[in-house]
């Protein structure tokens, strides 16, 4: 069983150089996306691992903008133009680290075999303050003067928006793990709807709901499992998790998740060298 590793990041080539290294294993290939607003040259240094691939058609991915959502669809193409027979596609940013073996997730993904993990709640129903979102105009994914004047302009005098198509809104966290096919058909279910592209481009933090709102939508529903897998902190508040630190080591030895977020190359230094100290010696056991 393949794995594709996608990788969007812009932060630091190192952080990614670890969990390549951590997760190193002949069945796992890994995608690195590097946002077109930053250099890609210290990235290129890595190219000495073989089974590492760069993403070549890049985006200037813009927070909470569209944009985030057309950098993903272009890595989902060139992983599935690859001709690769990867069974799945890992999700993760630069700021993501594995908190199990590879030999562990690799059993993961050969247990839970035609599964699609993505979390996901009703905006209608549960995640009633993402409504906002959909039903308001944003131009996040625009730098002209006067944007935010012009945006409080256009809902004051337009009605609320609603999704084309009759689809019914979900969503929640980026991030997932998914089936090529099942990935391939959000991308071709967009693409092939220019009203859908038109009315996503409006939004705001699109990347937390289209996955899931084409997929719930769609015949592969009942695969869904309602997991990502990835252990977050949002005790901080506001828009942005907490970086995790050394003082979560206890939380993160103990979780069944597979993946942390977010950390930070040094900020997060003494909790990299203690989940490194945690996965590898696991990683040689097996191994033996």
């Amino acid at each position: 069983m393949k794995i594709a590793h996608l990788v969007l990041t812009y932060t630091n080539p190192q952080l990614t150089e670890r969990l390549i290294k951590v997760l190193s294993h002949p069945q796992f290939d890994f995608y690195i996306h590097v946002d077109k607003k930053f250099p890609i040259e210290p990235y290129l240094y890595l190219r000495k691992y073989r089974n590492v691939f760069f993403i070549n058609d890049r985006e200037d991915v813009r927070w909470a903008g569209y944009n985030t959502i057309k950098a993903t669809f272009k890595c989902i193409k060139e992983i599935a133009a690859s001709k690769i027979d990867y069974e799945y596609i890992n999700f993760l940013s630069g700021q993501d680290y594995p908190l199990k073996t590879a030999e562990y997730m690799l059993a993961f993904f050969e247990k839970n075999k035609g599964k699609q993990f993505i979390e996901y709640q009703s905006i209608e129903r549960e995640w009633v303050e993402a409504q906002p979102r959909i039903t308001k105009y944003h131009f996040t994914n625009f730098t002209f003067k006067g944007r935010h004047r012009v945006e409080w302009l256009v809902n004051l005098l337009t009605p609320k928006r609603r999704l084309p198509l009759e689809l019914e809104p979900y969503g929640k966290a980026m991030f997932w793990m998914l089936n090529p096919e099942r990935a391939m058909y959000v991308v071709n279910y967009v693409e092939s709807n220019p009203q859908l592209e038109r009315f996503f481009l409006l939004t705001w933090g699109s990347d937390e709901f289209i996955f899931q709102t084409i997929l719930m939508n769609s015949p592969y529903k009942d695969e869904l499992v309602n997991n990502d897998y990835r252990y977050i902190d949002w005790s901080a508040g506001g828009a942005h998790p907490k970086i995790l630190t050394i003082k979560d080591f206890d939380a993160l030895r103990n979780t069944n998740d597979l993946f942390a977020r977010k950390l930070n190359a040094e900020k997060s230094g003494k909790l990299l060298d203690a989940l490194d100290k945690l996965i590898l010696p696991a990683a040689e056991a097996t191994a033996i």
